[in-house]
């Protein structure tokens, strides 16, 4: 099978050398031309993925001409989630037809996590927008508790992979599946995305309790909460309850709520310690999806009607520099409730 991965982040680049460990060829776009060019020399880009060195057959890419010329079967899309549209428009008109060739791929597989901006669209919502009508059955999304650093060290890690086909879903199973890679499958599209994306906002508040200097009590409180704030919002939204008891669910949520790996925790962390978002944000080499979700999460819960104080504390933080230690002390003393 060929595979192409557009976006050469640490997750694309995970995901690149599973594959190609897997006996897959695969090519990888990259739109950064100093990581392409680290890519070319040297088969690895230290920054991303320390001490990792990636398999010597993966082709690396910034044309998407030649990417259309390596006739794709499986697309993997692993731009962050608000550049995948501009990403998607980005490739030039004589080549789409060429590049989704409706009769040679089989899947697309989104594995960015985050809600649109100005659309509040998911990403499977975004790719029905810009794909082929004919592509829009296999369109699919990978996500679960997935840290790239750990994936393409071989550390045993379990995801779940979503979409509406499931002879599908089970072929796509044993392409991603290996020794130390296990892939679930779920019918249930939006719960899996929602659960990916809104977990983010809620690892930002973990950052921010941790960078407060509080403990394990406000911890686990606050994943207990937040998990009832995700669930809300992805019901109302369509999903199933049970998918946020999963993988993509509550699994994703304690991976990236308390690792170190996790760069929504980590601007959480900095912001509890004091510093501006701003200055955070710029310090950093790579994207925190949960910054510009927070804010695409609040507005369309508002639009539901669906009640999430703890992403209305963050957002608060985030956008309009409120004190964090006020935004806790406003949780804790909200009108008492039953659980």
């Amino acid at each position: 099978m060929r595979v192409s991965i557009i976006g050469g982040g640490g997750w694309g680049l995970a995901l690149a050398k599973l594959l190609a460990e897997n006996s897959r060829q695969v090519m990888v776009w990259e739109h950064d031309p100093l990581f392409l060019k680290s890519l070319l020399q040297s088969h690895s880009n230290p920054a991303l993925l320390p001490d990792v060195l990636l398999p010597p057959g993966i082709r690396f890419t910034g044309s998407f001409s030649e990417l259309s010329d390596f006739a794709p079967q499986l697309v993997i899309l692993a731009t962050p989630s608000q550049f995948l549209r501009a990403t998607l428009r980005g490739i030039p008109s004589q080549l789409k037809e060429t590049l989704w060739n409706t009769d040679a791929v089989k899947a697309v597989v989104n594995v960015a996590k985050g809600i649109e901006t100005d659309s509040l669209c998911t990403m499977s919502e975004v790719l029905q927008a810009e794909l082929p009508a004919a592509l829009h059955s296999r369109i699919c999304v990978l996500s679960g508790p997935s840290h790239a650093e750990e994936v393409a060290r071989r550390i045993p890690t379990t995801v779940v992979i979503a979409g509406h086909d499931d002879l599908l879903l089970q072929a796509l199973q044993n392409v991603f599946s290996n020794a130390y890679f296990r892939v679930y499958r779920s019918s249930d599209l939006i719960g899996v995305e929602i659960g990916g994306a809104v977990k983010n906002v809620i690892s930002l508040a973990a950052g921010i309790i941790a960078g407060l200097g509080f403990g394990d009590n406000t911890i686990g409180a606050l994943l207990t909460r937040g998990l009832v704030e995700i669930k809300r919002l992805g019901v109302a939204l369509g999903a199933r309850p049970e998918t946020f008891l999963g993988l993509s669910g509550i699994g994703d949520l304690i991976t990236t709520a308390t690792s170190l790996h996790s760069r929504n925790r980590y601007v959480g962390f900095e912001i509890g310690a004091g510093r501006k978002l701003r200055d955070v944000v710029a310090a950093m080499s790579m994207v925190a999806e949960g910054v510009a979700t927070t804010a695409s999460v609040r507005e369309l819960a508002q639009r539901k009607g669906v009640e999430m104080p703890i992403t209305e504390q963050v957002w608060q933080v985030l956008y309009h520099d409120k004190d964090p230690r006020q935004a806790i002390t406003e949780l804790m003393t909200r009108e008492l409730k039953a659980e």
